[in-house]
């Protein structure tokens, strides 16, 4: 229910996210410095793939176009977590909010795409090896990519139009950054249906994508019953490093928004924690996981 007579105009937000951290110091500079590692190892893989032609086949793009979903989901948002932490900077202007709120759920997405079209190209490989490189070509690689990153600002974009349109309460926030829950806790209306838009949403999402990289790998499993061990060796090294990648991921989302909402209570620490872990972990273990294939790969070609 809306309250349009109490609303205000809100130029800045305020993060309070983290007003009960008892070591802030400490906290900003673990953050600091998983930060700048995540970053500085997703863009040298991005960077060993541009610069080594003999990488220049669909699985590298993909890890590529993962490691910039990486990138952005890090530097979206641990900047101002960090400058709250080390600094005290613990405002926000409005436009920057919402760009930060657009460009967290857009990385997020498109996360859940990047794994499942990852995990697409291993079932394309192994079950048709020698039409792979006819099927997926790199032109077509890029492109199904560059759709995905559409369809992912489609469900994205209902986020900031939504928001965007209430009226608002109060400019302080009970979280770390902007997202879509710490923005809508600021208006004058009951939450509750946007909540709950945005979780069919996400449900919908999560699980399409989380079902589809179980079919993948439970036909990839099948096949490799009847593939000779060195063959079952190269699955199992590809294979491995994106299941690390996915249950990464994976893990704190469906505590996050599945546990929630079948009733189990989380504190605003800890949810906080389980969102923080979603950007950091995967940013920070997805460069680290893929550059022991882009090692392998080079010394596999000297060899």
């Amino acid at each position: 229910m809306s309250l349009p007579n109490a609303s205000i105009k809100v130029t800045h937000f305020i993060i309070g996210g983290f007003d009960t951290v008892k070591r802030p110091i400490a906290v900003g500079v673990v953050m600091l410095i998983i930060y700048l590692l995540a970053v500085i190892a997703n863009v040298l893989n991005i960077l060993f793939i541009i610069f080594d032609k003999r990488l220049h086949k669909p699985m590298y793009i993909l890890i590529c176009n993962l490691a910039v979903v990486d990138i952005l989901y890090c530097c979206g948002t641990t900047p101002t977590m960090i400058g709250v932490l080390l600094a005290g900077v613990n405002t926000i202007s409005y436009v920057e909010c919402f760009i930060q709120m657009s460009v967290f759920h857009l990385v997020g997405v498109m996360e859940l795409f990047a794994l499942a079209i990852m995990a697409f190209d291993r079932l394309i490989a192994f079950s048709f090896p020698f039409q792979y490189h006819s099927y997926l070509t790199n032109t077509r690689t890029l492109v199904v990519t560059y759709i995905l990153w559409v369809v992912a600002s489609g469900f994205v974009a209902v986020m900031p139009v939504t928001a965007a349109t209430l009226p608002y309460c109060t400019s302080r926030m009970k979280y770390a950054f902007c997202d879509y829950a710490a923005v809508i806790r600021t208006t004058c209306v009951d939450p509750n249906y946007y909540f709950n838009l945005v979780s069919v949403m996400m449900f919908f999402l999560l699980f399409f994508t989380f079902s589809f990289i179980g079919l993948s790998y439970f036909v990839i499993a099948f096949l490799m019953k009847f593939s000779s061990n060195r063959d079952k060796k190269k699955m199992a090294s590809t294979c491995v490093s994106h299941l690390i990648v996915v249950t990464c991921y994976y893990s704190p989302l469906f505590v996050l928004i599945v546990f929630t909402r079948v009733g189990v209570v989380l504190t605003l620490e800890e949810r906080q924690g389980l969102l923080i872990g979603t950007i950091l972990s995967p940013s920070l273990v997805n460069p680290v996981v893929y550059s022991f294939i882009l090692v392998g790969s080079c010394s596999g070609h000297q060899g």
